[in-house]
C-alpha cells in the first residue's frame, strides 16, 4: 500500500479510453472493424502541443508505465524508474502517453473483447498483429489527442522496436527513436525461446483452441511455464548466480513435485502471479509481433535500405549483460543509421542485470537517458 507516493512519481492516475469506429487495416490481410484503445497520460501537453512523449511497451507491458491508480496498490507502473518529476521522461517538461497495445489484454481491443460478428468473445479468431499494426493505431491515437509530431518515441525490448517501427514508417511525426535493448529483427534462437512458450500454452489442457472463455477455464499452467521460460531470459547469469546461486530451500526433497532450490521457487512464484492478470492468447499474439518484426525483409534483407526514410535522431542504449537483445543487436541498427548518415547517439552500459535492466534505477543508464532527454526538453522549449 502506498498511502503518500514520493516526491519524483506522476502519482496517482486515471486510465482514458480511445475508441476508434474507421477499420483499421492489418498487415495478415484482415481488419478490425473498429476498435478501442486503453492509454495513460501523464504532465501537461504544452500550448502547440510539441511536448508529447510516446512510451511503447514490451511484451508483457500495458498502458500502466508510470503512478499509481489507487493509494492501495502494491507497485507503481512498469517504467516509474523513467517516469515523473526529475526522471529522464520528466512529466516537468513532457506530456508522457503510453498505450496498452492492440491484442493486449489490459482494456484495448484484444482476444477478450466482443467480437461484433458473434457477439463472443474473439478468442483464437483475433487476428493476428505486427509492430506496424501497433503503429498505425498509435497514430490514430495521436490524430484524437492533437499530436501532430512526437517530440520523441521510446521503448525497451518490443518497445524499442515499435519506436525503430515508428521513425521508418512515420519519419515527419517524431523527431527522436529511443530504441533500449532492442534488435532489427529476432534471432532463431529468440524465435525458438516464443515458440516453445507458445507450445506451453496451445498444449495446455485447458487451452481449447483458444476458445477458453466459452469452457469459463484458462490455460494457466501453460501460461506459467512459458512465463518462467521468458523470465529466465530476462535475467543474466551473473543475476540468477547473485540472487540464487544453487540456495537449497531446505534439504533435497527427492520429489519432482516438490521445490528444492531457491530459483525454482522464484520461478514458480512468477509464473503463477503473471497468470493472475494476463491473458494467454495475448500472450500468443505478443510473440508473434516480436517474431514477425523485420523492417529489413521487404528490402532484400538490407537494414540499411529499410531505415533510409528515417529523418529523427535515435538514442541507442544497449545493456553489456544483456543476452536476450545483445548489445551487438543494438550495434547493427548503430552501423545502418551511420552508413545512412543518420542522426545518432550510442552508449553499452555495463550492468549485470541482463535484459531486464531497462526497467530497473542502474546510475549510469539514469544519466545517460537523462542528458539526452534534456537536450530534447530543450529543444520544445526554445
Amino acid at each position: 500500500m502506498v498511502r503518500s507516493p514520493p516526491i519524483d512519481s506522476v502519482g496517482l492516475v486515471t486510465q482514458h479510453k480511445a475508441v476508434f469506429e474507421e477499420p483499421l487495416a492489418l498487415d495478415c490481410g484482415r481488419e478490425l472493424p473498429r476498435y478501442e484503445l486503453v492509454y495513460e497520460t501523464y504532465g501537461e501537453l504544452n500550448r502547440d502541443a510539441s511536448n508529447a512523449i510516446l512510451v511503447c511497451h514490451a511484451l508483457s507491458g500495458n498502458h500502466h508505465a508510470a503512478g499509481y491508480h489507487s493509494e492501495h496498490d502494491r507497485k507503481p507502473g512498469w517504467w516509474e524508474t523513467c517516469i515523473g518529476p526529475g526522471k529522464p521522461l520528466d512529466t516537468n517538461r513532457f506530456f508522457v502517453v503510453c498505450s496498452n497495445n492492440l491484442g493486449g489484454c489490459h482494456g484495448s481491443t484484444g482476444p477478450a473483447s466482443i467480437n461484433p460478428h458473434t457477439n463472443k468473445p474473439y478468442g483464437d479468431q483475433f487476428p493476428v498483429v505486427t509492430v506496424r499494426d501497433w503503429v498505425r493505431s498509435q497514430a490514430s491515437l495521436a490524430d484524437q489527442l492533437g499530436i501532430k509530431q512526437w517530440a520523441a518515441v521510446a521503448g525497451g525490448s518490443l518497445g524499442g522496436m515499435q519506436a525503430l517501427q515508428w521513425a521508418i514508417d512515420h519519419p515527419e511525426r517524431l523527431r527522436h527513436a529511443i530504441v533500449i535493448a532492442a534488435a532489427p529483427r529476432l534471432s532463431a534462437q529468440n524465435i525458438g525461446f516464443n515458440e516453445v512458450a507458445r507450445q506451453a500454452i496451445m498444449g495446455d489442457p485447458e487451452f481449447h483452441g483458444g476458445r477458453y472463455y466459452d469452457y469459463g477455464v484458462s490455460p494457466r499452467r501453460g501460461l506459467a511455464v512459458a512465463r518462467m521460460l521468458g523470465h529466465i531470459t530476462y535475467l543474466s547469469d551473473d543475476a540468477m548466480r547473485a540472487k540464487f546461486g544453487r540456495d537449497l530451500r531446505g534439504s533435497m526433497s527427492f520429489d519432482f513435485d516438490e521445490v528444492d532450490f531457491e530459483v525454482e521457487s522464484y520461478l514458480r512464484y512468477q509464473g503463477q502471479r503473471f497468470v493472475q492478470d494476463f491473458d494467454a492468447n495475448t500472450y500468443l499474439l505478443m510473440t508473434k509481433a516480436l517474431d514477425y518484426f523485420d523492417p529489413a525483409a521487404e528490402h532484400s534483407d538490407d537494414f540499411s535500405a529499410a531505415i533510409e526514410p528515417i529523418q529523427c535522431s535515435t538514442l541507442l542504449l544497449s545493456f553489456s549483460s544483456d543476452w536476450r537483445f545483445a548489445p551487438s543487436r543494438s550495434r547493427e541498427i548503430l552501423r545502418a543509421l551511420l552508413q545512412k548518415e543518420k542522426p545518432v547517439s550510442y552508449m553499452e552500459i555495463e550492468a549485470t542485470q541482463g535484459h531486464d535492466a531497462f526497467l530497473m534505477p542502474i546510475p549510469r543508464y539514469l544519466e545517460a537517458f537523462s542528458a539526452y532527454m534534456g537536450n530534447v526538453a530543450r529543444e520544445v522549449e526554445i
